[in-house]
């Protein structure tokens, strides 16, 4: 019994997380109802109750498991070398065209900025372990640093799903790990 509970359990919060999503690609997440939410969901708002608070709430877990997900996609493999660096950045837009409409919905203006402030601190966070400290970078000159390259890089991408995913991942890949790489001087090679 307990097994079809967590089956049920499971549906259910499937069900609200997509429509939640669906409703992101048309409005605001300030505009979105728990009523709508339900509606589309075919479930009572007593039992989206049960599961969260409100639909902030539920924007919330959404954010978390993706964050989460992500994390445990970059945690596979290891950026030592510039090769390695680009194919992490390949793997991350991979992701993000797997999870193309939670993504989408997610990083628009429609969801909560603290989505891509929760992905800006992973990728950061990320980057600094693996390779910042790897360069003798100072703490400080680290922090800055990591946080001008990966709001750049976000921007970036968020431009690249607003054009509907537009290039391959491995072009955009190169492309982002040039600006980093070569800044402003990449704009010479042209």
């Amino acid at each position: 019994m307990s097994e079809k509970l967590d089956h049920r359990k499971k549906y259910t919060r499937m069900v609200l997380k997509e429509s939640l999503i669906s409703l992101l690609s048309h409005k605001p997440i300030s505009s979105v109802t728990v009523k709508e939410i339900c509606e589309l969901a075919d479930i009572n708002r007593s039992t989206f109750y049960t599961h969260y608070q409100d639909h902030f709430d539920l924007l919330g877990h959404i954010e978390d498991e993706i964050v989460e997900d992500m994390n445990r996609y970059l945690l596979r493999y290891s950026t030592e070398l510039d090769e390695e660096a680009l194919k992490i950045t390949e793997k991350i837009l991979e992701y993000m065209i797997e999870h193309k409409a939670v993504i989408r919905a997610l990083l628009s203006n429609n969801g909560s900025t603290a989505f891509e402030k929760k992905v800006m601190e992973l990728t950061r966070r990320y980057m600094m372990n693996n390779l910042m400290n790897d360069n003798g970078v100072r703490q400080a000159e680290s922090t800055y640093l990591s946080i001008f390259v990966v709001s750049g890089a976000i921007h970036v991408i968020k431009e690249w799903i607003s054009n509907d995913m537009d290039q391959p991942p491995e072009k955009l890949a190169v492309l982002i790990n040039s600006f980093v790489n070569e800044g402003l001087s990449y704009l010479e090679k042209g």
